[in-house]
């Protein structure tokens, strides 16, 4: 899942772009609020974490102008400032959920993770569950009926969550590429496919349908 992060403290960012890459997760990072905005509208992403104190355009803004657009894309609200009154506006303004600085890493995972499963209509379990697959997010593994704990790799693990988050539907190779990978991966032709074929090797032939020219769909293990 590819994330947009809005926060000008460089020291602050680097640390939650290496909390989130270790999570599984692809981040792009912006300080100013106006390149956050603008990359927002053109660049698929899955979620944003924003801050309201941003240089530029305040994060408030930039929330109130999505929302004016019609943009569901979830956010998670950033920030030092913890007045009820902030807060309201953050959430009257569309934030998805509100998290104040300082705070935890796992805090921020957890919220994160749960916004992502809740946009996408799954309950914001321990695990995620689809298609007779449970993945754990914590150790990426993954298993399901006859099947007991198999480990992914990173690629393995963040095209399988995305597959679960579209269980049952069909997801396109440009859809996979652009949410898994950020603007500066070097994104060879076939690496899905390759990926696609080493998760198939771990949780069965059959889970994943091919639908040439179209893309994959996650059906599940056949039992």
């Amino acid at each position: 899942m590819r994330l947009l992060l809005a926060e000008d403290n460089v020291a602050l960012a680097e640390g939650l772009m290496q909390d989130l890459r270790q999570a599984g997760y692809v981040v792009d990072w912006r300080a100013d609020g106006r390149d956050v905005q603008q990359l927002a509208e053109i660049e698929p992403y899955d979620l944003c974490i924003l801050d309201l104190g941003l240089p530029g355009r305040s994060g408030l803004e930039v929330l109130q102008a999505w929302r004016a657009r019609g943009m569901n894309l979830p956010v998670l609200i950033l920030t030092a400032r913890d007045s009820w009154a902030e807060r309201i506006d953050g959430l009257r303004a569309g934030a998805d959920d509100y998290l104040t600085k300082p705070f935890h890493p796992e805090e921020l995972l957890l919220r994160v993770q749960g916004l992502l499963r809740r946009s996408h209509g799954h309950e914001p379990r321990p695990t995620l569950q689809a298609a007779g697959l449970t993945l754990d997010e914590s150790t990426q593994q993954v298993s399901g009926p006859g099947l007991e704990a198999v480990d992914l790799s990173a690629s393995e693990f963040r095209l399988l969550r995305c597959l679960m988050l579209h269980a049952g539907k069909l997801v396109s190779k440009s859809r996979l590429m652009e949410h898994l990978y950020d603007n500066e991966a070097e994104r060879e032709s076939n690496v899905i496919e390759v990926q696609i074929n080493h998760l198939r090797r771990k949780i069965g032939r059959d889970a994943i349908e091919t639908r040439r020219g179209q893309g994959y769909v996650l059906v599940g293990r056949q039992t």
